[in-house]
């Protein structure tokens, strides 16, 4: 008995010096939590004030164009979208992007037109959303109001930039930060630009940037020579006025190159998880639009005054060096930026996200927009129609000639077709639907 107690001892030692050089796992904890959330994207919306089709590179129309090189860079890694409408001018487009409204709701039809901060600012609808994952800030031209404390009021968290629609100098105006004012002589795109660059490097979560240069905007001017590629211009106003195009074309060049040296302040992994959205707020001014009829852009409803360019690229974007042709309104950048930002709501007040476009082209779509000033357009797929102020009215066939020739309700071209008549018909009756 005492021999078999010894044999069994025996071997249970040498078992276990047998397994002293296994690894020991460590022991499972059932509380840990394994975070395998994706990371949210950083997003950067940049607005180009008074950039129509015919000054952006990448668009058919225009015979002269600026040289952009960063913002191709940003079509050829992304979608260049070619039905995007505004409104006709800078105030209403605004307050449609951070309301999601048309303007006939919110009261803000004109420039200059004051949003009530009785609106749900977009940035107020993300922190409520996400339970305020992001921080956000807007950084740049506001227009919504003259009051400085006007976009902290709306739920900005932080706002430093132009308050007005222009400056009289880009070179001397009245910056306005989180309600105090302050004179500054910096170039006004590169203030923009070193004050996002500083805002990002102080964020330690997702963002969401709205920056909005007020270049190209009038006054006309000369950047600094280290910012354009228009060689050597002439300073004097005297030049500036009698040739404003190639000024014009420089403050563009000058945007490009700032937010060029705003996207490669970002380390790289933030570069990678960053969505860049660039629009321009309405058409091209009359001093210095091409091809479109000089009486039929900027402050206009026709194609001239409200079909701007916007280029999406970066995070999540899958389409690369695409061009998509669906119908989309400014006022869709609401619900698609909170849709980027985690917010499953995928139409909201007058705002439908398109962000299914930045990977697929088979996904819904709009079949109708809409924009409006003192006179309102709508259009379809091939068709637009206007009702100006006067009660006069308009029908084109933008599938046929894109610069609104002719009108096919002109005494000449009457009777309509059947077919034209009832698409008359079709684009009338949502409009009103719209507006009521």
């Amino acid at each position: 008995m005492k021999l078999s107690s010894l044999l069994i001892f025996t071997l249970l030692f040498i078992t276990a010096c047998s397994n002293e050089s296994e690894p020991i796992s460590d022991p499972v904890d059932d509380n840990e939590v394994v975070d395998d959330t994706p990371q949210q994207p950083n997003i950067l919306l940049i607005i180009a004030d008074d950039m129509g089709l015919d000054a952006c590179p990448g668009y058919p129309i225009g015979s002269i164009k600026p040289n952009m090189p960063n913002l191709k860079k940003l079509m050829d890694t992304g979608v260049k979208f070619t039905n995007v409408w505004s409104n006709p001018t800078c105030s209403p487009t605004r307050a449609g992007i951070l309301t999601g409204k048309y303007g006939l709701r919110t009261g803000v039809l004109q420039a200059g037109n004051n949003l009530s901060t009785s609106e749900t600012s977009l940035q107020s609808y993300i922190n409520t959303k996400t339970n305020s994952t992001y921080s956000q800030a807007i950084i740049g031209k506001w227009h919504l109001s003259n009051n400085a404390s006007h976009p902290n009021n709306m739920g900005i968290p932080h706002y430093v930039g132009l308050l007005g629609g222009s400056v009289q100098s880009y070179y001397n105006w009245t910056l306005t930060e989180n309600g105090q004012q302050s004179n500054s002589t910096a170039y006004t795109t590169t203030k923009f630009t070193d004050l996002a660059i500083d805002w990002i490097g102080q964020q330690s979560k997702p963002w969401f940037l709205w920056l909005a240069y007020n270049a190209p905007h009038t006054p006309f001017h000369l950047p600094p020579a280290n910012l354009h590629f228009q060689g050597a211009l002439a300073s004097d106003q005297a030049s500036i006025d009698a040739n404003p195009l190639p000024y014009y074309m420089a403050a563009l060049e000058a945007l490009d190159t700032e937010m060029g040296r705003l996207i490669n302040s970002m380390t790289d992994e933030e570069k990678e998880n960053t969505i860049v959205i660039f629009i321009g707020d309405n058409g091209t001014p009359n001093q210095v639009a091409q091809e479109y009829n000089s009486r039929r852009v900027k402050g206009t409803v026709y194609q001239g005054g409200v079909n701007v360019p916007m280029i999406v690229s970066g995070k999540d974007v899958i389409r690369i060096n695409d061009t998509e042709n669906a119908l989309i309104n400014s006022t869709d950048l609401f619900a698609t930026i909170a849709n980027l930002a985690g917010v499953n709501t995928l139409e909201i007040n007058d705002s439908q996200s398109f962000k299914a476009l930045l990977k697929d082209t088979d996904t819904s779509k709009r079949n109708y927009i809409y924009t409006e000033n003192s006179d309102y357009t709508i259009r379809n797929a091939t068709h637009k129609y206007i009702l100006f102020d006067d009660g006069t009215e308009a029908l084109f066939n933008l599938s046929s000639n894109p610069f609104e020739n002719p009108n096919l309700l002109n005494a000449t071209q009457l009777p309509l077709s059947s077919a034209n008549a009832l698409i008359k018909s079709e684009l009338t009756a949502k409009a009103l639907e719209i507006r009521n």
